[in-house]
């Protein structure tokens, strides 16, 4: 079961999303891209090898922002970083 937090957050980066990126269940994925490192929900993320590979790729070029309107003022990448779940660090 997962808790609200875990599902309306992006697996690679931890930044909050509107909807689940992987639905309700923590299952289904949406197919949409993060605003934050870009990930395409269940893609790029489809298992913890593939979303460990991404973000370590993200994190090396910088952490930049897919959409860089969106990118909160004050945005911190290591409080962003806590919101990963733990089963997707």
């Amino acid at each position: 079961m997962h808790n609200s937090h875990e599902l309306n957050v992006c697996r690679v980066c931890g930044a909050k999303q509107l909807e689940p990126p992987w639905g309700d269940d923590g299952l289904t994925p949406g197919y949409e891209i993060c605003d934050c490192c870009g990930v395409e929900f269940g893609y790029e993320d489809m298992n913890i090898n593939a979303l460990k590979r991404y973000r370590e790729k993200w994190l090396k070029k910088g952490a930049v922002w897919f959409k860089d309107k969106e990118k909160p003022a004050g945005w911190s990448l290591d409080e962003q970083l806590k919101n990963i779940p733990e089963t997707y660090r």
